[in-house]
């Protein structure tokens, strides 16, 4: 077993042991409280920047497979987690989760005492730090794990975003066939990726909703005359107000097309309407987050992964509040039926996750329904 250690920027390390790919990384490091799920956890463009700390103990136990991914690579710079296991047991299982990081060029490090790393992030706050496995001189590693750049300020979305627009067609799984292809033809929307997950675009495809996925760049004026019947935003990486370009476009969309935002999307549109955003200590990441619904009452579990909030005192006056974090009562969600938007910092698509929340597919379905049958409601 060779040896590896992870350094904070504070100074503090942990000694474990390398799998994966043996090299150094370098990211913001954060925790994930989700049990199950760890290969859609890596495959998420939102952790581009970020080493992910799984608070469950053992990971790896199940293997990789083709189809539990959320992008086309991995994106999370580094893996930690407590006891890595090498034998995984599930019948579709084609690789070890080792082999998968090693084939990507992505580092680990396992058997350092992942409770405690929690704790002090919980406690000192989320800060960069490196593993490495080929340099284990703890007064190199600390010197340069003092001088990486924050978090804040970083526009990662440049780094995740398609490269040219594409259509999906890709719907839900299925035991026997894997995923369905489908069709839609009901509704037509234009989806900006931030950085987008493939079960949200799965969830628009099984509610007949033909999607166009664009460049996060795309001008406001090219996605009007595609003519969609709503805008979708999506999640993503970074600090949002680092993402001039997209808080612009958002700027020039609000009130002409219905918009949804999920996660990043949600914080770019919060941007647009004149709010502010701060960076959270420790973040929200995993599968068991507490969300209120305000209106309804109802608490649901949602899946989380974003490292900052909107600023609940700077809500312009015709957005209203629709839900809020019940561990730190932070904004949630947001509502405009006078501009038709809404959005929500949680993910209702899982993946992995809960699916309480997916009924905010629906509740978008019934926007692009207006949007596009204005005359049944003369």
């Amino acid at each position: 077993m060779d040896k590896a250690i992870l350094m904070l920027s504070d100074g503090k390390y942990f000694e474990g042991y390398s799998f994966g790919f043996k090299g150094e990384a370098e990211g913001e490091v954060v925790f994930n409280t989700s049990m199950t799920g760890y290969q859609e956890i890596i495959t998420d463009p939102s952790y581009c920047g970020q080493i992910v700390t799984m608070t469950y103990t053992q990971i790896g136990n199940y293997g990789v497979n083709d189809e539990d991914v959320e992008s086309n690579k991995i994106y999370v710079e580094g893996f930690v987690v407590k006891e890595y296991i090498d034998f995984p047991s599930n019948w579709r299982s084609r690789k070890t989760l080792h082999e998968y990081l090693e084939e990507q060029r992505i580092v680990g490090i396992y058997g350092i005492d992942t409770r405690a790393l929690v704790r002090h992030i919980r406690d000192k706050g989320a800060q960069p730090g490196i593993i490495s496995a080929i340099n284990l001189d703890i007064n190199y590693l600390k010197e340069k794990a003092k001088n990486l750049k924050p978090m804040s300020g970083q526009n990662l979305v440049d780094n995740v975003s398609c490269q040219k627009p594409y259509f999906w067609n890709e719907g839900d799984w299925d035991l026997e066939k894997g995923y369905k292809r489908k069709e839609p033809n009901e509704y037509f929307i234009v989806a900006y990726d931030f950085g987008i997950k493939r079960n949200i675009l799965r969830m628009f495809t099984e509610r007949n909703v033909k999607v166009k996925v664009v460049p996060a760049k795309t001008s406001w004026k090219d996605v009007l005359e595609m003519n969609p019947d709503g805008i979708f935003l999506s999640n993503g990486p970074g600090d949002p107000s680092a993402v001039d370009y997209a808080i612009e476009n958002v700027k020039n969309l609000i009130g002409k097309k219905p918009i949804f935002g999920i996660c990043l999307g949600h914080q770019i549109l919060g941007l647009a309407l004149g709010c502010k955003t701060y960076k959270l200590k420790f973040g929200h990441h995993g599968g068991n987050q507490p969300i209120k619904n305000i209106e309804t009452g109802r608490v649901h579990i949602a899946a989380e992964n974003h490292g900052f909030a909107i600023d609940r005192g700077t809500l312009p006056s015709f957005v209203k509040e629709t839900h809020v974090n019940l561990n730190d009562n932070t904004l949630e969600g947001i509502e405009s039926i006078e501009k038709k938007l809404m959005s929500v910092q949680f993910h209702p698509e899982s993946s992995p996750g809960p699916h309480d929340s997916r009924y905010l597919f629906d509740k978008f379905i019934e926007l692009l329904k207006m949007e596009k049958y204005k005359w049944t409601f003369l």
